[in-house]
């Protein structure tokens, strides 16, 4: 078996079959040992953590930009909210990318934020705001889940340093859009299936987050956490066959 985790972030596999593939900003800076040494001068709290928690096991690649594999040679690719970020030409070129990549009948399992989950969480607060001043008060969260990682301009971590940090990071790494935060098209049960049978895979069909067409897929741990719960509430799983 041969299975790409594409935008893996930190949440990767240590099966040998798995190849883990990411191309965020703390993997590119950790990757630099001229710089490694002063991140943390510039980073804090939980995204230090987290830099200092990427596994070495990660291929650095920029995956919007191609498959570092020949055609045919790949039993199953994952990628998890990650397609939501690449602009829509971008995103239908990506997944014709996986489908060459992909064998013969190989699965293609895709997670993504729920479009109509969030909808109907929206539309369902609206329903219990009422005349209830307390509960009309948290309605902004809800609009928030629909737009807000749309509409961002400064990237969530450098958001919450403090004035000058936030001048250096902006300067030397640009706004939430140019590092790959922001939202740039949704997806639910119907559009994403449609789109990849539209781009001539075979099979499409709506999983579960703890089922899978990949074989032993249980065994390599990506869709749950360290208590072994759904790792992404609130996800939609599609899966494809070439």
């Amino acid at each position: 078996m041969l299975i790409l985790n594409l935008g893996c972030g930190t949440k990767t596999s240590d099966q040998p079959e798995v190849v883990n593939i990411d191309w965020s900003i703390l993997l590119r800076l950790r990757r630099r040992k001229v710089v490694r040494p002063i991140v943390p001068l510039f980073i804090r709290g939980k995204r230090l953590e987290r830099f200092n928690a990427l596994p070495d096991n990660i291929v650095v690649h920029n995956v919007a930009k191609g498959i570092p594999f020949s055609s045919g040679c790949v039993d199953a690719v994952y990628h998890s909210h990650m397609l939501e970020h690449l602009d829509r030409d971008v995103a239908e070129a990506f997944l014709l990318e996986v489908k060459r990549v992909l064998k013969p009948g190989g699965i293609h399992r895709i997670v993504v934020p729920d479009l109509e989950r969030v909808c109907n969480a929206y539309l369902a607060h609206i329903a219990r705001c009422g005349n209830d001043l307390a509960e009309a008060r948290n309605h902004d969260d809800y609009v928030g889940a629909l737009l807000e990682q749309s509409v961002r301009r400064e990237a969530f971590g450098t958001g919450q340093q403090g004035r000058f940090r936030r001048l250096i990071e902006n300067m030397i790494l640009g706004d939430a859009r140019r590092r790959g935060e922001t939202h740039q098209w949704m997806y639910d049960r119907v559009n994403l299936p449609v789109k990849l049978a539209n781009l001539g895979y075979r099979e499409v069909w709506v999983e579960d987050h703890n089922r899978s067409a990949i074989p032993r897929w249980d065994d390599y741990g990506l869709e749950v956490d360290e208590n072994g719960k759904e790792y992404k509430a609130g996800s939609l799983y599609v899966e494809a066959r070439k």
